[in-house]
Order: structure tokens, then sequence, then C-alpha cells
């Protein structure tokens, strides 16, 4: 039995945490969950954003899901999910974005998977005022060969792996010479080393419009932090928003899977929530650990759910409740 650490979260994190525990242990997954918590609830509870219980259960565990965290404001974080990111070296951050059935959208045909860098970037939070006005300010962007070579190799291997044939490297070195010249160098080395994968370098504010216009085209992208960030929601919203969207933080020994969505704290303990987000992240948190027969069993069971439309909370055009659908999930293992 394999042990994950669960993060249920805040808002609807521990409604839709349960329900993916409710699937799992009607599929008869082979994962036994470790409950520790991190945000706002946790905060309020006991003056601790992140206990220290939760760190030795992710280094214990190596392997944690994650749903969404509230983060105080004005507590000294700027988000716990970069803390974390940064304080396990999780540097890639991998988001699949995929066309579903049933998924009301423009598109058809969506199959891409976006690798962005997640510890470098404008995100190290690095920023001054010039001046004693306070009137011009500074933001630090740092990249660095390290980094920007791990992330690209991790994309053109997880091409090679799935038998892919392009990989898409995004960047803006036209005027960013120095920082995303780097980035986009270490591409051009790393891709020598794969002769069967085309390489196709994008700016990003044309890999902006060219996804809205022709997002069948891509299968990997890989890309720096914050056009990473903006690429990811983007895309999202080609196959159905965030409420679908899974993501994933891997480092070289610690992998934490997380539903990229908020909090939604509107809705909170109405029994309203998609728990589909958190449950895609947890099928991929089932490959990563080599369980392919049950992910691809409660894969085949939400695919089917959404195909049919019947069962479909209210964010997917629905009526049924959070409970509601997990047990139609559950009936369709």
């Amino acid at each position: 039995m394999r042990k994950v650490t669960l993060i249920p979260g805040d808002g609807i994190g521990p409604e839709i945490s349960k329900s993916v525990t409710d699937i799992f242990e009607a599929a008869g997954v082979e994962v036994e969950f470790e409950i520790e918590n991190a945000g706002e609830k946790v905060y309020n509870e006991t003056g601790e954003l992140i206990p220290e219980s939760l760190y030795k259960s992710i280094e214990k565990n190596k392997v944690a899901l994650k749903g969404p965290i509230t983060t105080p404001i004005g507590k000294g974080f700027r988000s716990i999910n970069v803390y974390l990111r940064k304080k396990y070296d999780l540097y890639s951050n991998i988001r699949p974005i995929k066309t579903l059935p049933g998924i009301k959208t423009r598109y058809e045909n969506i199959d891409l998977v976006i690798f962005r860098e997640n510890t470098e970037g404008l995100y190290i939070g690095e920023e001054k005022f010039e001046n004693e006005e306070q009137t011009s300010a500074i933001a630090i962007k740092r990249i660095t060969k390290k980094g920007s070579f791990r992330i690209i190799k991790a994309a053109f291997e997880y091409a090679k792996a799935n038998n892919l044939n392009k990989v898409t490297v995004v960047h803006k070195a036209n005027i960013l010479k120095i920082t995303d010249g780097l980035f986009l160098d270490t591409a051009r080395e790393i891709a020598k080393d794969y002769p069967g994968i085309t390489v196709e370098e994008v700016i990003i504010d044309n890999m902006c419009m060219q996804l809205v216009m022709n997002p069948e085209k891509y299968q990997v992208i890989v890309t720096m932090n914050l056009y990473g960030d903006i690429l990811s929601d983007l895309c999202a919203g080609l196959v159905g928003g965030l409420g679908l969207a899974p993501g994933a933080n891997i480092g070289e020994d610690i992998a934490v899977f997380e539903a990229v969505h908020g909090s939604a704290p509107d809705i909170a303990g109405q029994n309203k929530a998609n728990p589909l987000a958190l449950l895609f992240t947890s099928i991929d948190m089932l490959k990563y650990l080599k369980e392919n027969e049950k992910a691809e069993q409660i894969e085949k069971a939400v695919l089917r759910i959404l195909e049919k439309g019947e069962v479909l909370t209210a964010d997917l055009g629905g009526s049924a409740t959070t409970e509601e659908l997990t047990a139609e999930i559950i009936k369709n293992l």
C-alpha cells in the first residue's frame, strides 16, 4: 500500500478531496492517504500556515495530492503553492490539456501538454523601488542554465516517451536577448540529442494567438515561469476551464499534484463543487506511481459520464451535486 500525503485545502477543497478518496476506495486503489492540511483554515486554528507535520509527511511519502489553498493576505507568504514548489525544488509544472467528450467548446482534437519552469523567472519575487518617492520599481527576472536545461530536457523526454514528434519552445528572445536568449539557446543544444523530434520556436505573443486559432497543431510546449502560467490558463479555457484542468509539480524525488483552480469560498460547504479537476489530477498521480490500470479505470468512468452528459455539476451545465457526480462515477467504474 503506497502512502500519499493528502492536503484537502480550503473552501471547496475538503469536499472535492472526499470525492477523490471515495472514488479511490470504490476502485480499490492501493493508496493510503495521510491527511495533513495547510492554508487559511489551519492558520486560523493554529497560527501556522504550513505546519511542520505537513513538511514531514511530504518528505516521508514523496508524493502529495493537494486541493485548492487560500493564502491569507499579509501573513508573510506570497503563495503557499509557490513556497512548496521552491522548498522542494519542484521545477517542472506539467499541465495536460485535452478536449473532453460532452464538454461544449469551440475546439476539437486538442491534445497537448505544457511544461512550465516552476522556480525561476519573475516569480522569484525580487522587487524593489528605485527611488525614495516610490515612483519607479524593478522586478528581477532570473533565468539559469541549470533551470532551463532540466525543464527543457523533461519536455523532450516526455515527447520521446510518448512517441510525439514536435516540441514548441516559447520565448521572447527577440526582446529579452540575455534571459530568454539563454533559455532558447539551451533548447537548441538539447534538441541536437533528439533528431527525431522537430523543434519549433515561437514568440510568446504569437503563441497566444496560435493557440486560439490552431490549438490542435501543438503537442508539447515548454517555456519559462510567467509565460507558462499564462499559457496554462489560456489552454484550460480552450477545453472547458480550470474546473477540468489537472496539474503536477515534479522535482527530482518529490511530486505535488494539485488542482489549479481556486478555493471558491462562495460555494464551500454547499455540495455544489465540481471535483473533476482534482480527480483528473489524481489520475495523473496514479500514472506517476505506475498504477496505470487503476488510472485508466477511473479515467474511463469519468469520460463515460461526460459523454452521456446526464450527471454534471452546474459549472458544466448540469444540476448535480458533488456527491451525486461522485456516486455516478463510482457506478461507472
